[in-house]
């Protein structure tokens, strides 16, 4: 008998997992915790988790930390074991064009990236900025190293190298739109990136998210992920999309 048991836990202290860094609170947290189980026929667990931190160190300086961790396991086989996080140091955040500084670490199980750290600097101008809606576009430039577990890629001019290393940029655009009076919130972040010195290396992601306030402090979700990577270990997808749903609870 197939015993099935879903649990989306989301729960945010302060507000959604999309901060803004130019909001006027001094410190903001959130955590995000969505999971899946199934026993029977198909064994699978699926565990997501993440948390957003802001703070302001000094007054005209915002640090802004994301960390996230997913594990995936389907007939007690590891698919997934993957650790992201993004740090930014931002300066002026009131004004309408203000710099930032940026690090980067994660680990990526399916893709066997044992490793990759990416350090930066650009800037971010704000598009749109008022009460409900904002739209920001970002371009910064950042050193990149990568090491996977294998040498055998899917462009064979990268093979033999159990190390990528490469300068990138990036294109950056996020925004939030409250719309008919509140009872729907859009939230969107994509990013383009391509590597400066090899133009077969690059990557890109597009993300999208719909909420439905239920009532003052839970909404409902609805969450689309799509990503691209180029160069991949050989016999590997270059695409990965998501689709996932949960409930936010807020505090205020």
């Amino acid at each position: 008998m197939k015993k099935a048991l879903v649990y989306f836990l989301i729960f945010p202290i302060f507000l959604s997992a999309q901060i803004n860094e130019s909001d006027s609170l001094k410190v903001k947290v959130s955590l995000s915790l969505t999971g899946f189980w199934q026993d029977g026929n198909v064994e699978t667990l699926i565990l997501r988790g993440r948390t957003d931190f802001s703070f302001k160190p000094w007054k005209k300086w915002v640090y802004k930390n994301t960390n996230s961790y997913v594990y995936q396991e389907f007939g007690k086989e590891k698919a997934d074991a993957d650790f992201l996080s993004l740090n930014f140091l931002y300066f002026n955040t009131e004004k309408r064009f203000y710099p930032q500084l940026l690090g980067f670490v994660s680990t990526n199980f399916r893709r066997e990236i044992e490793l990759r750290y990416l350090l930066g600097a650009g800037a971010t101008y704000k598009i749109i900025e008022q009460k409900g809606h904002w739209l920001k576009a970002s371009l910064t430039f950042e050193y990149e190293e990568t090491d996977f577990k294998s040498s055998t890629f899917n462009i064979s001019e990268f093979n033999g190298q159990g190390s990528i290393n490469t300068f990138r940029s990036t294109f950056w655009i996020n925004g939030k739109y409250e719309l008919f009076k509140k009872k729907v919130i859009l939230k969107h972040e994509s990013y383009y990136q391509p590597s400066l010195e090899q133009s077969d290396n690059y990557r890109w992601q597009a993300e999208l998210t719909a909420e439905f306030p239920l009532w003052k402090f839970l909404s409902f979700n609805i969450n689309y992920r799509h990503t691209f990577e180029s160069v991949v270990i050989m016999n590997q997808e270059e695409e990965d999309k998501f689709l996932t749903f949960g409930f936010t609870l807020k505090s205020f």
